[in-house]
């Protein structure tokens, strides 16, 4: 008998049933993962049973022999206090910002009626998930740390009272791709020596390919197709399950063909970026660091790194929206000016669109003023009907009706939210658009839907792309030339395939190997 099974699990919220009939296994020291796109109904059934969504369930779940569909709220605390871990997607709010990291694990730790632990057994406990000096890291609080660390302290909590059933509910989806691999890792490990069971969710099958014994497939609350991972990947038998796999990018599929690009449109020179040290702290920050790379009219550059190489924020010196310590920005060999000194036809040529897609869109507004609010800035000879008959084309150029000029941004999916935001941008007809992290908020299908729209608007507009990114994988399929950035530094450029195939710095081989 497995160590957790579900069968026929239904969840419903406020009498709508949102999961229907999924059945699954995990067995002790195995990883059972359920994919799909957002939405597909993945986290209800995962945590509904568990009694952590307004979700109610039914059908057979059964935890190391314990009934948890008949289960009171009291019996279903003792079962996660005792029995399961969680690891959920966003590790900084899900820790206590107000707890330091050895509170968290001391609380953690005690759950399960444990004696208080010492501090030498909590630094065992950082040290177990390989956070670096672990001594310092326990009187930290959540805030100081980076992504990668705040999601090993979350494991480490989550493990520290001894669990059977390990639920990772998204768990590398805010990372870079080299820290997703390394967390991936540590998860294997984990099971190998403690004999965990784990349920993982995951909308990119890249990141659980490799780890996942058995894959579960939804899509709409309902399973597609389920078998041991390694047989569904080679050879898939739901049409839903090939397009999921057909929208992961992978490094050996075939090269994209690409135009040719024309002369230099865009080069920095020696850009440097510093901040002050919050706080009491003396001193600068170098997020930049003599950065100089080339964009050329109709070339799409990848400007790819690890979190917190400095690569958004060169990206926002760039198109005018973050500062310039020192050296140029050149546009057509001239330089441009500071960004509060650029003129509205300057401003123009060089178009931002974001990572979060729903976070970028004043939720206030609707649609048609989000999209038409350049025009009013940049293009003050236009009236209000010229500027909504714009609004309207610009949305018929990325796929959507022209009804949705009426929505409000709560309305609107990931992706078609991100659609709105490139529509915004290209309203005022740009030359460059830079595009932070634009498809890594979404799931492998919208993702790739962005990466073809993004790649048809620059064939029929000749435009040039500043693709700023960490999964080199996705930028392959846009881009011609990529630009590697790490600890603010360009340390690699070169072409798209040429630095794919004998990438030379370390960096370069770590985000190369991680997709």
């Amino acid at each position: 008998m497995s160590l957790y099974e579900i069968r026929d699990l239904a969840v419903d919220i406020a009498g709508n049933r949102l999961v229907d009939k999924v059945s699954l296994a995990v067995d002790a020291g195995q990883c059972t993962a359920i994919i799909g796109a957002s939405g597909s109904g993945k986290s209800l059934t995962c945590l509904t049973p568990f009694g952590l969504t307004p979700g109610v369930a039914s059908g057979l779940i059964r935890l190391d022999g314990i009934d948890l569909a008949s289960a009171d709220v009291g019996q279903l605390s003792d079962a996660r206090r005792k029995l399961a871990g969680f690891v959920f997607q966003q590790p900084l709010t899900a820790l206590t910002p107000h707890l330091t990291v050895g509170a968290q694990l001391q609380e953690a730790t005690m759950q399960a009626g444990s004696a208080r632990p010492s501090r030498a057994e909590l630094l065992r406990q950082l040290e177990r998930v390989g956070l670096s000096r672990p001594d310092e890291r326990l009187d930290q609080f959540p805030h100081r740390l980076s992504g990668g660390e705040r999601q090993r302290v979350m494991i480490a909590a989550a493990i520290a009272h001894g669990p059977k059933l390990l639920i990772a509910d998204e768990p590398t989806s805010a990372l870079d791709a080299s820290l997703r691999a390394e967390i991936m890792a540590l998860l294997d490990q984990l099971r190998a020596e403690q004999g965990l069971a784990m349920l993982l969710v995951s909308h990119d099958l890249a990141s659980v390919e490799g780890h996942a014994d058995q894959l579960v497939v939804m899509d709409k609350g309902r399973v597609v197709e389920s078998g041991p991972t390694a047989d569904i990947i080679a050879n898939p038998a739901e049409e839903y399950t090939r397009r999921l796999i057909a929208a992961t990018p992978r490094l050996d599929e075939p090269a994209p063909e690409l135009s040719q690009p024309g002369d230099i449109l865009l080069g920095t020179r020696d850009v440097a970026v510093e901040f002050q040290r919050p706080g009491w702290r003396r001193g600068r920050i170098s997020a930049v660091v003599d950065a100089s790379i080339t964009v050329r009219q109709g070339e799409a550059l990848a400007l790819v790194g690890g979190s917190g190489s400095g690569k958004s924020t060169l990206g926002r010196a760039i198109a005018g929206i973050g500062p310039v310590t020192r050296g140029k920005i050149l546009w057509q060999a001239s330089a441009l000016p500071e960004r509060r000194k650029r003129t509205f036809e300057m401003r123009r040529l060089i178009q931002p669109v974001f990572q979060d897609p729903v976070a970028s869109l004043d939720p206030q507004w609707k649609v048609i003023d989000i999209v038409t609010e350049p025009l009013r800035n940049l293009r003050p000879d236009l009236d209000r009907a010229e500027c909504n008959d714009s609004a309207r084309q610009a949305l018929f150029d990325v796929d959507l009706p022209e009804e949705f000029l009426t929505r409000m941004p709560a309305s609107l999916s990931g992706g078609q939210a991100q659609r709105v935001a490139i529509a915004r941008a290209m309203i005022a007809s740009p030359q460059l658009l830079v595009l932070d992290e634009a498809t890594s908020a979404l799931d492998p299908l919208v993702g790739a839907e962005i990466l073809a729209l993004l790649a048809r608007l620059q064939r029929e507009n000749g435009l040039s792309l500043l693709f700023i990114t960490h999964d080199i994988a996705a930028a392959r399929r846009l881009c011609h030339r990529i630009a590697v950035m790490d600890d603010g530094c360009i340390v690699e450029t070169g072409d798209m395939q040429a630095v794919i195939d004998d990438p030379r710095h370390p960096a370069t081989q770590r985000l190369v190997a991680a997709s």
